[in-house]
């Protein structure tokens, strides 16, 4: 256990025979399950996974293959039948050091966060080790990243050595995620949909000997799809169907004046192509929408950077001491100390405050 929480490693595996074995024996004590779900390897994966002899090790083997995506759901639901708090995804391939398996556990046990996942980018020197189109095309798929699924202080979203707590996944419909290589963008959307707080923790890249299977003419249309209809999903349970934000008014009148404007201006310019000459009027009906368009644009991409649930929820102490579904009792936790109360800070005519502070003389403004 990890400071009172069941850990379980969560292993996808395809095609790992080579080095598995090293993955569960560099496991830390502290982890109590390891789940290894061979996504339907053809070598010897599973064989060499359970040639280690570790107890903690639960092999799953799927009857098909399921990608990425969907060997972690699996381990997930293995690993909530084992009753664990807290699921680190580690996989098979040797690239995840579990040196830093702590930096990811604390945020979760005492920081109040549901989520944090590892971040290779973090300085100048994490991107010598990597191909200039490999470091392009991580930094596009971020940004994009960052718009579709809200989280604008997180980077690396393809990195997929993550801890998340089993309360937040009992939160999440894992049928309707991504089970490809598009699933670490997918979660990231529920999550942000759910608003569960989440952190990036700098992690060193290790590429060892896996050669990656990643074929970019599938992966690329399979990304942009989920991330077109996945924005609109986002934005449409969070700001309008759970809540009309004022983020919602911002987009849609921004994108009915944008549209319009540049409509209106690309008519305007065919009609007076050659001797006539556009009216004042339709140049400003055209010009007029569309910056006010584009700015009411800005304004609800402020607003929903603004709403990236990058901090801990208010804790309810009061319902800390309650008993879970499972029966277990969580230990009394008192609420923090109030420094002050109203009446304590309530100042006579001499400055003195009712706690025995003395009221100091601020700065007298100008004008």
């Amino acid at each position: 256990m990890y400071r009172d929480h069941t850990i379980a490693a969560i292993v996808p595996a395809y095609n790992e025979e080579k080095l598995i074995g090293t993955v569960i024996q560099t496991m830390p004590d502290y982890v109590d399950h390891i789940v290894v779900i061979d996504d339907c390897s053809p070598d010897g994966t599973s064989e060499a996974a359970l040639a280690v002899g570790d107890p903690r090790v639960t092999l799953v083997r799927l009857p098909e293959n399921r990608g990425v995506g969907g060997a972690v759901i699996t381990g997930h639901r293995k690993a909530a039948e084992l009753g664990a708090d807290i699921d680190v995804v580690m996989a098979g391939d040797g690239q995840m050091d579990p040196d830093y398996l702590p930096d990811l556990l604390d945020p979760l046990v005492e920081g109040g966060r549901g989520f944090a996942k590892a971040n290779r980018f973090y300085s100048l020197e994490s991107f010598e080790s990597m191909p200039r189109h490999r470091v392009f095309g991580n930094v596009v798929l971020s940004f994009l990243t960052k718009v579709v699924s809200g989280y604008w202080h997180l980077f690396d979203p393809q990195n997929g050595y993550t801890a998340i707590t089993q309360e937040v996944l009992r939160r999440i419909p894992l049928d309707r995620v991504a089970t490809r290589y598009s699933f670490e963008n997918d979660l990231l959307i529920h999550l942000n949909i759910l608003r569960i707080p989440a952190i990036d923790v700098p992690v060193p890249a290790v590429y060892g000997e896996a050669i990656s299977s990643i074929r970019l003419r599938r992966v690329i249309p399979e990304l942009l799809r989920l991330m077109f209809f996945g924005f609109w999903k986002r934005f449409f349970y969070k700001y309008v169907l759970w809540s009309f934000s004022p983020i919602a008014l911002f987009l849609f009148t921004g994108l009915f004046l944008t549209l319009f404007g540049t409509g209106w201006g690309i008519w305007v310019l065919i009609e007076t192509l050659g001797p006539p000459e556009a009216s004042a009027g339709s140049v400003v009906l055209s010009i007029a929408p569309l910056l006010v368009g584009l700015q009411m644009l800005l304004y609800a991409l402020l607003l929903d950077i603004q709403e990236s649930p990058d901090s801990p929820m208010t804790i309810d102490y009061r319902r800390l001491g309650e008993p879970r579904a499972d029966g277990h009792v969580r230990p009394p936790i008192e609420a923090p100390a109030r420094t002050a109360t109203f009446r304590d800070n309530l100042v006579d005519g001499a400055g003195h405050r009712a706690n025995g502070a003395v009221r100091q003389p601020g700065p007298r403004r100008l004008g």
